[in-house]
């Protein structure tokens, strides 16, 4: 261990440019839903995987990082949630993951106001999270804007890629937020796609400035690539009745890109999402009536979707909790020997946490897995990383070691084993 972490150091030192690194002896995840490697060998050179597995060559000259007894995989990517918009959620000055009073929703820019330097961000960094995808909570209108592609890396430049998609809530919470009812809710999208048409035909005509419109002018533009196909649209629903609604759009505007999120019940309509070839974000554990969309709900949701054949990824809690999604897969694991339900091997279950969500996003050939080419994110582990027990050691993003220290982790070890000068001053025995 002590190797290791000296190892990570000088890599923490070393110039990122013209740096070969190779990581050997390790149990190797590549992430793309092979099963590990045991004995395995990951080179990376300038930020990039050069290749993964067993039998892989060592260039010379190349920096050694032994991790025997370790374990080395892609970086977790969280999603869809708000990390980077919120340091206490409670605070709405250090929240930005909902517009409350803003005339404004598709045109909204998630990528504007994340904050690297956040208390969430370096606890999600050390627990092996190191992409997100971050989106807005709708708040007046169906729309919640344009979600990104994160980093987690320890520096000034946070964003992978802004104005990734566009996020709109149908179901329940769309009905909520359109006046009360889905019929509600399906007026509004459409309503919304026709103004953007009418502004793509005459930008200077449109009148997006009135205190009634339903689009601003920001609003109209952000939703053209949508209609184009150049940006995908996600939809939350959960409800079997909802998807199939939701699957029909396409007929009526051809180029939408459609991502599904949430989907509780998406297991009663897999063959249909999968013959329209839509990719999924799903809750891994949601296995309770939360609410009437999602009566039918089940732990087996993902397991029989992916065995339909749908790109599924795991969704993250949003709210700080995103490297627990290494137990979500993990309980997806558990779920395969229970009698009755379907769940997930291994490797599969793994890339739900990792290349999954990038295919999801259209980001498979960057993020996501230790095939060559990729951006060089990986994590070294102390064991097993779908095991409550494990935690990483080393964290690399775009082949460069992150700091394993959080203001969590630094709070704890400061009252440990408290001295007189670190207790509080209120504190008493």
């Amino acid at each position: 261990m002590k190797a290791l972490l000296l190892a990570a150091a000088a890599l923490i030192a070393a110039p990122v440019s013209a740096q070969t690194i190779a990581i050997t002896g390790g149990t190797v995840a590549i992430g793309d839903g092979s099963q590990p490697i045991t004995g395995g060998t990951v080179v990376i050179r300038d930020g990039r995987v050069v290749a993964a597995g067993s039998g892989v060559a060592v260039p010379a000259g190349a920096q050694i990082v032994d991790a025997t007894g370790k374990w080395v995989t892609p970086g977790i990517v969280a999603g869809i949630g708000s990390l980077g918009l919120v340091d206490v959620g409670g605070v709405q000055e250090s929240n930005d993951s909902r517009a409350r009073t803003s005339p404004f929703n598709a045109g909204l820019d998630v990528s504007t106001a994340i904050n690297p330097h956040g208390v969430i961000i370096g606890n999600e960094r050390a627990g092996g999270v190191t992409r997100a995808i971050v989106a807005d909570d709708a708040a007046g209108s169906i729309f919640a804007g344009q979600g990104a592609i994160i980093d987690l890396g320890d520096d000034p430049d946070p964003i992978t890629r802004p104005r990734a998609f566009q996020y709109v809530e149908l179901g329940e919470g769309g009905a909520d937020r359109a006046g009360g009812s889905r019929p509600a809710a399906y007026a509004m999208l459409f309503d919304a796609f026709a103004q953007a048409a009418d502004f793509r035909r005459n930008p200077a005509g449109f009148d997006g400035r009135s205190t009634d419109s339903l689009l601003k002018r920001a609003d109209a533009e952000a939703l053209l690539p949508v209609l184009d196909g150049r940006m995908p649209l996600v939809v939350h629903v959960e409800r079997a009745s909802d998807i199939r609604q939701v699957l029909t759009l396409p007929r009526r505007y051809p180029g939408l890109k459609l991502i599904l999120a949430g989907a509780a019940e998406g297991w009663m309509v897999a063959p249909e999402i999968a013959a329209a070839r839509v990719p999924v974000m799903a809750s891994a554990i949601a296995d309770l009536p939360a609410s009437f969309e999602q009566l039918a709900a089940t732990e087996s949701n993902v397991g029989r979707m992916t065995r339909a054949g749908i790109t599924v990824g795991v969704l993250a809690d949003g709210r700080g909790g995103e490297h627990g999604v290494t137990q979500f897969a993990g309980n997806l694991v558990a779920i395969a020997r229970v009698p009755g339900a379907t769940g997930l091997d291994w490797g599969q279950a793994f890339a739900t946490i990792t290349s999954k969500p990038a295919q999801v996003m259209g980001m498979d050939g960057e993020i996501g897995s230790l095939r060559a080419g990729r951006r060089a994110d990986v994590v070294l582990w102390d064991g097993d990383p779908l095991e409550l027990s494990s935690a990483p050691v080393s964290v690399l993003i775009d082949g460069r070691a992150q700091p394993m220290s959080s203001r969590q982790r630094r709070l704890r070890d400061r009252y440990l084993t408290p001295g007189e000068t670190d207790l509080p001053k209120a504190y008493s025995r």
